[in-house]
């Protein structure tokens, strides 16, 4: 589940990269916008359930936040 949840965000947070990157250029850049608005819906919604579970289950992943590491989170 978590790899499921780093991938996700990882294309989030690309896509939000370059809407970014685009709105600076004139464009809209949306890669996930462009593959039609029901598909997009759903991957933006699995984007956002992928940050509330890395939120949630965080501190036991991290290997720099686990206190056997000295992490300070």
């Amino acid at each position: 589940m978590h790899k499921l949840s780093a991938i996700l965000l990882w294309i989030g947070g690309l896509n939000w990269g370059l809407v970014g990157l685009g709105g600076f250029m004139g464009s809209d850049w949306n890669v996930v916008g462009m593959l039609g608005m029901t598909l997009s819906n759903i991957i933006f919604v699995l984007v956002g359930l992928a940050a509330i579970y890395e939120l949630v289950t965080h501190k036991g992943n991290c290997k720099c936040c686990d206190s056997k590491m000295g992490g300070s989170m």
